[in-house]
């Protein structure tokens, strides 16, 4: 009997191929680790910035800082990246590591081997094992689309904005825009220069302020080629501009004040007419949603053919749209800007670790010891994961500091795992910070809350730098004299 061809090993698997994935790769060839494999279900690499491809599409932090560390690009164009741009320099940076990147490779399953010490890996391409899984999945990786009547016998063309159809010609269609985050914000003022109706359908009102870019000139992007400090003392400046955000969501009267005042003299500036302004005015707390950033959404509402529909979009009818408030809106085409499936994320149904899959272990709300290490997991990090995103600064930052948390892990050179105590610690630690916080007592519904018990899962409830701080702090666990009730003291101490 022929013996069956041995599994292919990698000391470390990283799924995905984003911002996380890539980073995390480099970082890991720098310090002269050649032996991991970085699996993408796509393609090519890029994440979200891959997968938005619809008009407008672009960053609202500002490029340099919106970018890695140790990989910066003097070449920016602009202050705020479009989306194009950000893929191109996500090409660029894996150019480093393009020969450990496998595409069109998604992980099927992944379970823990007990016996072994090893992850076991499926793909449609043939099985692996890894000493170390990192999941650097992305929070913003699939589409939600909402459950509506009707949906099915749509007689025209729908699509989600993070999977925009470019056959689609939008040219003199009636279309309809379910949703007005951060996407819709974006590509309402494209596809009103297109379409000869465009409807959006609003369950809340966005708070939006101005957007502030401009052209970088060739003078400036010289000054960042020839010195790379210059890039640094940008960063700089940018980061702890941004962290200024953070007062605004903590509870800073002063600050929460400035903030809906600005964003409510850009609504009066930009809106004429007042009933629209009305309709166009929040009704929750400045910051309790993801704050806007634009110059011309309010005013594509004052273009002819734009309606603004004060209600979700409650059935689909033939070729028709519904709203909640019963008025029905004939349409061609229909763009869900509805956002992502972020607070259960998918992929956690094809993660089994000792004892349970991942699904089942965040059943209650995404959880993990210091954003990245989950119990019962072993030798298994989550990148962009439980409490890692900010609303106020840039999500690479808090990348960055969670792959310094597994390069220190990983240089401790043992089984890692965290216990249920330096788990369950950190997690109430977390909620106590967030209780009172503009994101549980704002008054809004935000994809930043877990609907099934009110947790925030999704942001950090505090600085950008302290989540730094925090994760440097919490590395102290996989020092050889850690044990569990050392694992519990630390957890206990990260805040």
């Amino acid at each position: 009997m022929i013996a069956p061809p041995p599994v292919p090993h990698t000391d470390i698997a990283i799924v995905g191929a984003g911002f996380a994935g890539i980073g995390l790769a480099v970082r890991l060839q720098r310090s002269g680790r050649t032996d991991f494999t970085v699996f993408e279900r796509a393609s090519s690499v890029g994440g979200t910035w891959r997968d938005n491809t619809y008009p407008g599409v672009a960053c609202d932090i500002p490029a340099h800082l919106y970018s890695l560390s140790f990989a910066t690009n003097p070449e920016w164009s602009h202050v705020f990246a479009a989306g194009h741009e950000i893929r191109d320099y996500l090409e660029r940076v894996t150019d480093e590591v393009r020969g450990c990147v496998r595409l069109n490779t998604p992980v099927l399953d992944m379970t823990w081997d007990e016996h072994r010490g090893l992850w076991m890996l499926t793909t449609p391409r043939g099985s692996h094992t890894a000493r170390v899984l990192v999941l650097a999945c992305g929070r913003l990786a699939d589409p939600y689309i909402p459950v509506i009547d009707g949906l099915a016998g749509f007689t025209g063309e729908m699509f989600h904005s993070a999977r925009w159809d470019h056959d689609v010609d939008l040219v003199g269609k009636r279309v309809a825009v379910v949703g007005s985050g951060a996407s819709a914000v974006q590509l309402v003022p494209r596809v009103a220069e297109l379409a000869e109706q465009v409807t959006v359908f609003q369950r809340s009102a966005p708070y939006v302020v101005p957007r502030a870019d401009r052209e970088y000139t060739d003078a400036e992007r010289g000054l960042f080629a020839k010195d790379p400090q210059e890039i640094d003392r940008l960063r700089s400046q940018l980061f702890w501009a941004a962290e200024e955000g953070f007062a605004e969501r903590a509870g800073d009267p002063t600050r929460t004040e400035a903030a809906r005042e600005r964003a409510l003299t850009h609504l009066a500036a930009s809106v004429a007419d007042p009933r629209l302004r009305e309709l166009l005015t929040p009704d929750y707390e400045v910051g309790c949603k993801r704050i806007l950033i634009s110059n011309d959404y309010y005013p594509a509402f004052e273009r002819y053919g734009v309606n603004l529909v004060p209600s979700p979009i409650a059935a689909v009818d033939g070729g028709a749209a519904v709203g909640a408030n019963g008025i029905t809106h004939e349409v061609d085409v229909i763009v869900f800007a509805t956002g992502f499936l972020a607070a259960e994320q998918p992929y956690a149904a094809h993660v089994r670790g000792r004892d349970e899959t991942l699904a089942e272990h965040w059943a209650g709300g995404m959880r993990a010891y210091a954003s990245t290490s989950v119990a019962g997991f072993p030798q298994m990090f989550v990148l962009d994961g439980p409490n890692a995103g900010l609303g106020h600064n840039s999500a690479v930052h808090m990348i960055e500091s969670q792959i310094e948390f597994v390069m220190t892990a990983l240089a401790a050179g043992r089984v890692l795992e965290v216990s249920p105590a330096a788990e369950k610690t950190w997690t109430e630690r977390l909620d106590a910070a967030a209780e009172g916080t503009v994101w549980t007592a704002g008054g809004c519904e935000s994809w930043y809350v877990d609907p099934r018990n009110g947790r925030l899962t999704l942001l950090w409830p505090g600085f950008a730098h302290a989540f730094r701080t925090a994760l440097a702090d919490a590395t102290v666990l996989f020092s050889p004299a850690a044990g569990p009730d050392e694992a519990a003291r630390v957890g206990d101490r990260a805040d």
